[in-house]
């Protein structure tokens, strides 16, 4: 894969395998080559991945997520701290930094805030390889802390309960009823990246919760994919079975009637105004659960649509978002659906936009199961 296919593959999928496949090379030793008489159970980081020495003790499936994290805090991408291929050697001087920054920063956060992850990489760094340490000039009116922007006198608005805006957000997708008529979806059309590139997309998505995405690039098919219980990616020659956060969000995008379900999926929810998107103003409503990441979702104030949402993925260094922004609603079949999303990360984001759509049409089960591990090569043999 080269430079701008790595690239790319990091922007679409944002996960574990993306940052695999972008620093190829990473992975410490092939199962093939653990012994049999291994320990089950998650792996930690320093059993998977050569020359750990800051991550110890982290889960392995962890670290890629964390490296994603330090990457879109400082604004650069693998190579900034990383030797080409060779991820274990320590040959550069960002490295051998990024380890004392990150003892640093758990030290700080454990001697001032009780060893709550108050503090990050992002903190300082906000996007520069150099921490921001002196104060910017900007054209902008400053933002007045504590509510003192609010004029004397000046009455809190009053917002809508967040049921109400829920329920008229599934009403205005076409209710309940006419979402549950649909069981099967095929979704064709564009996806557009880097540079205004284009590639042929698929979206097949079954209910209750089944979803596979095909992106049709010239290296090959990228495939993400949830089966009701477990996610997986893939590109040509590898797959990957996703992990417990990674499957949290593929089960948001695969809930085939999300907007049915959406006020059981978190404990209690809450309402502030939202930003202008579009031109359109919105209402906030964020979901909580305790112990889970927040779901944020922007409501169209006049229709009631979803325009954004906004989730995350909690790593041992700092929290990963990722948006969704929703566009282009059409009926089909009685029910409005968006015809193009854009989705984003720190640095990197794609557009699909939807040319046709199948309703309640065969979608074979067979399509949500994981391609099976590329075979090990067979050993060479020795010359004499």
């Amino acid at each position: 894969m080269n430079r701008n296919g790595a690239k790319f593959w990091l922007a679409v999928c944002g996960t574990l395998m993306c940052l695999l496949l972008a620093i190829a090379g990473a992975w410490a030793q092939s199962s093939a080559s653990k012994s049999a008489t291994a320990p089950a159970g998650p792996k930690l980081a320093e059993e998977e991945f050569k020359n750990i020495q800051a991550l110890k003790g982290i889960p392995a499936e962890q670290v890629i997520p964390s490296m994603q994290f330090i990457a879109a805090s400082l604004g650069v991408e693998c190579e900034y701290c990383h030797v080409a291929h060779a991820n274990e050697k320590d040959d550069k001087k960002p490295k051998v930094t990024a380890r004392k920054m990150i003892n640093m920063m758990m030290a700080v956060n454990k001697d001032n805030f009780e060893g709550h992850r108050e503090v990050t990489c992002y903190s300082c760094h906000r996007g520069s390889a150099d921490p921001v340490g002196t104060p910017i000039i900007t054209d902008d009116e400053p933002r007045r802390a504590g509510g003192e922007e609010k004029k004397t006198g000046e009455a809190k608005p009053v917002l809508p309960a967040a049921d109400e805006l829920l329920n008229k957000y599934l009403a205005a997708i076409g209710g309940s009823e006419a979402l549950r008529k649909i069981t099967s979806r095929v979704q064709k059309g564009t996806l557009t990246v880097f540079g205004g590139q284009h590639f042929p997309a698929e979206v097949y998505s079954k209910a209750p919760d089944k979803r596979v995405s095909i992106m049709r690039l010239q290296s090959g098919d990228s495939v993400t994919a949830f089966d009701g219980k477990q996610g997986w990616l893939s590109v040509p020659g590898r797959v990957h079975m996703m992990s417990a956060a990674e499957n949290a969000a593929a089960r948001i995008d695969a809930d085939f009637y999300f907007p049915a379900h959406l006020k059981t999926l978190y404990e209690k929810f809450s309402v502030d105004p939202g930003e202008k998107i579009d031109g359109h103003d919105t209402y906030l409503v964020v979901g909580r659960t305790p112990g889970q990441p927040p779901l944020r979702l922007y409501l169209d104030k006049e229709s009631g649509l979803l325009l954004r949402l906004i989730r995350y993925a909690e790593t041992p260094l700092g929290t990963n978002p990722t948006q969704i922004d929703y566009a282009d609603y059409r009926d089909a079949n009685g029910v409005k659906m968006p015809f193009r999303w854009t989705q984003a990360r720190p640095g990197n984001r794609f557009t699909i936009q939807v040319e046709q759509v199948q309703q309640n049409v065969h979608v074979d089960d067979a399509k949500f199961v994981a391609p099976p591990p590329p075979a090990a090569a067979a050993p060479k043999p020795s010359t004499p």
